[in-house]
């Protein structure tokens, strides 16, 4: 993927922007891999319940400084674009800079559960399973498993299926 990437900007200095907490290790062996000059910026989300005129709805909500991205190449890299809420949600804001171009990498794709119209332009491995990926930076719902080396599939619990974006 980082081959990919690199063609398509020719040299050109990249920005990437990356989710924690499910990107980090994602997006630290993707950027080694792309020769051209880049720049790493990080974005943390937090989905919380506002109260909107006795609604209540969700929200996402980045923290950390905004990087001036107008007129750059702009690559945003996750984990997994399951829902794909959160990552829209993130792509409108980075728009808002006009950046010069603006795409979507990810090590897993989950099209069956897509609640918005987004498909990423660079992705590592694209799966139907309904199962929670833990290892390679991700977590099961306690936070446990990141840490392991590559990716495994685990059964989801009553209490996971409730925290899945």
């Amino acid at each position: 993927m980082g081959k990919q990437i690199a063609r398509a900007y020719r040299g050109r200095r990249l920005d990437v922007v990356v989710t924690m907490d499910r990107g980090f290790v994602f997006a630290a062996d993707l950027v080694r891999q792309i020769p051209s000059p880049l720049v790493c910026h990080f974005v943390r989300e937090q989905v919380k319940d506002v109260e909107q005129s006795k609604y209540a709805r969700r929200e996402v909500f980045f923290s950390g400084p905004r990087p001036e991205l107008t007129g750059r190449d702009v690559l945003l890299v996750d984990a997994v674009l399951e829902s794909g809420v959160t990552q829209e949600f993130l792509l409108r804001r980075l728009a808002e800079s006009q950046p010069r171009s603006l795409r979507l990498a990810v090590l897993l794709d989950k099209p069956e559960r897509r609640r918005v119209d987004l498909e990423p332009d660079y992705f590592g491995f694209q799966t139907a399973s309904n199962q929670m990926w833990i290892g390679y930076g991700l977590a099961d719902g306690s936070g446990v498993g990141r840490n392991g080396r590559g990716l495994s599939a685990k059964r989801l619990s009553a209490s996971n299926k409730k925290r899945r974006r």
